[in-house]
């Protein structure tokens, strides 16, 4: 049986605080597109991801040659559209999932598919609502409360036969999901039970329970924190750019108070965040002229012990850089080694995209750096 997996992969990451698409920010080493095609390629002959414009060839590199990569639309529907004009009339179901959910399990792909293959046209999953939901008018006053024993809090991968599906996206409409289509054509829509894995990442917060799923319920206390940094190309050209713990000859510096250290600085970031220890600037920032010209590697060491005062262990990090030089591909062990090395042996990630000419980095005015920490009670 054919069954194909659409996974839209448009979505912003401007909420967890990143300037690249929600689906490339990394979750334990993996971006979230990989953990969401990985839960979802064993069930599935086809699997096509709608990527967002500019993006399509670092999906590509990702993912590799047996996933097919589409420009996405501005909606959530018009990328479901796009791919769908992929696939072949051979495709017997299709399971639409979100990138945003990249826990959800090979499991519940599979019960969904028993249910189509029992006989239902459109089968999704949902979890019981827990508060009391109130419906409110633009005054802000309440006017209905509906009885929550009968309301479902849906998730994805929904499953559809393809010939609804195809149906359903003639439709003109914009749903925020796939089954609100199916439902304007009278066509039963079955709900079976979620699961909790299936959160949808959207915040900061979301990854805390994101890596409980990871790393199971041994780890009873751990913190997750973000950190991003970014600097412009400075016009001194002696000036030697130091970046990820190495200095990169024959390239040209970026201006700051420190190093300008992007990835180093990104990563103090998100464990300090993690930590709820302030932040780089309330530590190091420029009225501690003591930390002028100081390397990215003092200050993780420096962050390090902060950490640690805490009273908690660097369990992980992970580090995007983004901009157009240098490559980081030739030296990228070379840099998690003295990104390890200064946060006392920790394991570290290593990643690098470009914007493909969008914004500053795009246009090759400096670098930026989007990082995060997972740290763990002592």
């Amino acid at each position: 049986m054919n069954i194909a997996v659409i996974i839209p992969a448009g979505g912003s990451g401007e909420r967890l605080g990143a300037n690249i698409p929600k689906a490339l920010v990394q979750l334990g080493g993996r971006t979230l597109i990989e953990h969401a095609v990985a839960q979802m390629a064993p069930i599935a002959t086809h699997v096509v991801v709608a990527a967002p414009a500019g993006f399509e060839d670092q999906f590509r590199s990702l993912l590799g040659t047996e996933v097919t990569v589409v420009t996405g639309g501005i909606t959530r529907t018009e990328s479901v559209k796009a791919a769908l004009k992929t696939l072949s009339k051979e495709i017997s179901f299709v399971l639409v999932h979100d990138a945003a959910r990249p826990l959800a399990s090979t499991d519940l792909a599979r019960r969904i598919i028993k249910e189509l293959e029992a006989g239902a046209d459109a089968v999704i999953p949902g979890l019981k609502v827990a508060d009391t939901i109130k419906r409110v008018n633009i005054d802000g006053f309440v006017t209905k409360t509906p009885n929550r024993t009968k309301l479902r809090a849906i998730q994805t991968p929904q499953g559809f036969t393809y010939e609804t599906l195809v149906t359903a996206h003639k439709s003109m409409s914009d749903a925020t999901d796939d089954a609100g289509l199916v439902e304007e054509l009278d066509i039963p829509v079955k709900v079976i039970l979620g699961e909790e894995r299936a959160l949808k990442i959207t915040t900061p917060d979301d990854f805390q329970r994101a890596y409980r799923f990871l790393l199971g319920e041994d780890v009873m206390d751990f913190r997750v924190g973000i950190g991003t940094d970014a600097h412009a190309f400075s016009s001194d050209p002696s000036r030697a750019l130091h970046l990820a713990g190495l200095e990169w000859p024959g390239e040209v510096g970026v201006d700051g108070h420190s190093d300008g250290d992007v990835a180093a600085h990104a990563i103090c970031d998100a464990l300090l965040s993690a930590a709820q220890s302030g932040d780089l600037g309330s530590h190091f920032g420029t009225s501690r002229p003591e930390y002028a010209g100081a390397s990215g590697s003092q200050l993780l060491q420096e962050v390090r012990a902060i950490v640690d005062a805490a009273g908690f262990v660097i369990t992980n990090v992970s580090v995007q850089i983004v901009g157009n030089r240098p490559k980081i591909g030739p030296r990228r062990q070379e840099a998690i080694d003295a990104l390890s090395h200064a946060l006392g042996g920790a394991p570290v990630s290593v990643s690098a995209t470009t914007t493909d000419g969008l914004g500053f980095t795009g246009e090759g005015k400096g670098l930026s750096a989007i990082a995060t920490a997972l740290i763990t009670c002592k």
